[in-house]
């Protein structure tokens, strides 16, 4: 399956670069997300207005976001197509959370919020919907809600699942599914992500490396493209602090708390690297969104947009 477009350019263009690339990386898409602007819930007092995130990601000079959370930017597709086109923006992805290992029977519930978000981003124009895995620890209290390691039968049902989501919603919708590995889900290290790809069919289900929560969990993103490059189909940009790391390891702290320790962490100040990522994800040769996410939660309204100035900034650098 081709990810390739026909506007791709066949040669990349001569570019030097201070970060040792030498070709200009024309097959990546940057953009952002309300994640970047410290957004997790649809509605929440301690998040910036949906308006200012827009307003704000089109200032720090990115064409392209994410929906976020479902119900956080305008539902009504005419609404929202006006407010992101007035800023030229446009929407690469939406996403959805699942809890699929869990079997057949969350099927219907799962579908109903998965219809709701393929909708509208497919009316977005977008071609993406970024699955997330759900969570074994609260993000919250830290409470382990089922054991972090799925029975074999937990696994089929996740990647048969998986493959049954990918199918209805390409069917129904005209989109990609790109499931997400995430701290604190099953899908998390390179065991895991390894096993979940090798049991899942390339036609209907690819990945969204997510290089921060890769490296969180232990995993080398580069290696991963190296190896699965065409199982990559979309790409979430973020650091993590090594040290801070080590402590949340060490102390087993769960991803919310992690968070607002500041593990998640500004580029270039942390791992993984992302020139040699991106220059991976450029020698795949297809097209590919990378799209900054650097969680935030909760952070005052101020900081949000300074950041991403000086991330765009950098990813240019890299020739992005």
């Amino acid at each position: 399956m081709s990810h390739a477009s026909s506007h791709a350019s066949p040669h990349a263009s001569s570019h030097a670069s201070p970060h040792g690339s030498s070709h200009a990386l024309d097959r990546i898409r940057v953009g952002s997300a309300p994640d970047s602007w410290g957004v997790w819930f649809p509605d929440d007092p301690r998040q910036v207005p949906w308006e200012r995130f827009l307003d704000e990601v089109a200032e720090a000079g990115y064409d392209w976001i994410e929906l976020g959370p479902y119900g956080y930017l305008p539902t009504d597709p005419a609404r929202l197509t006006e407010e992101v086109a007035r800023r030229n923006l446009k929407v690469s992805a939406g996403t959805v959370f699942t809890g699929l290992h869990r079997g057949p029977a969350v099927w219907e519930q799962t579908w109903a919020h998965v219809g709701q978000v393929a909708a509208l981003t497919r009316a977005m124009g977008a071609r993406h919907l970024v699955v997330i895995p759900s969570f074994w620890r609260d993000d919250k209290t830290a409470e382990i809600l089922e054991p972090p390691e799925l029975t074999a039968e937990q696994w089929a049902h996740l990647t048969k699942g998986m493959e049954r989501l990918g199918h209805e919603v390409k069917e129904r919708y005209g989109l990609d599914i790109v499931v997400h590995p995430h701290a604190d889900t099953h899908i998390d290290t390179e065991a895991h992500v390894e096993r979940f790809l090798d049991s899942t069919d390339s036609d209907l289900v690819n990945l969204c490396l997510d290089t921060g929560h890769y490296a969180y969990c232990g995993g080398d993103s580069v290696k991963l493209i190296e190896t699965y490059g065409e199982r990559i189909g979309y790409l979430h940009l973020k650091q993590v602090d090594p040290d801070i790391l080590a402590e949340v390891v060490a102390n087993e702290v769960p991803f919310g708390p992690a968070v607002q320790r500041g593990v998640m962490c500004e580029p270039p100040s942390g791992v993984p690297a992302l020139g040699p990522v991106l220059e991976a994800a450029q020698r795949l040769g297809v097209e590919l969104f990378a799209i900054v996410e650097q969680d935030m939660y909760p952070c005052e309204p101020d900081r949000p947009l300074p950041i991403a100035v000086r991330t765009r900034k950098f990813l240019r650098s890299c020739g992005a």
